[in-house]
């Protein structure tokens, strides 16, 4: 199982995300990117979550 805050890349966020495998918290963060953070997901998000996934 893998977990993901994303105050760890958007300091004041207090989402945090779990899943199977970095595929899951990727399509998790994506719409959480898009939806409140009126963000799209670039090639330097995705380094970035996959640089804070922690095992759970």
């Amino acid at each position: 199982m893998k977990a993901f805050r994303c105050g760890d890349v958007v300091p004041g966020c207090s989402r945090e995300f779990t899943g199977a495998d970095r595929h899951e918290i990727l399509a998790q963060v994506a719409e959480h990117a898009r939806t409140d953070h009126h963000v799209e997901v670039d090639a330097s998000l995705v380094q970035a979550v996959e640089a804070n996934l922690r095992e759970r």
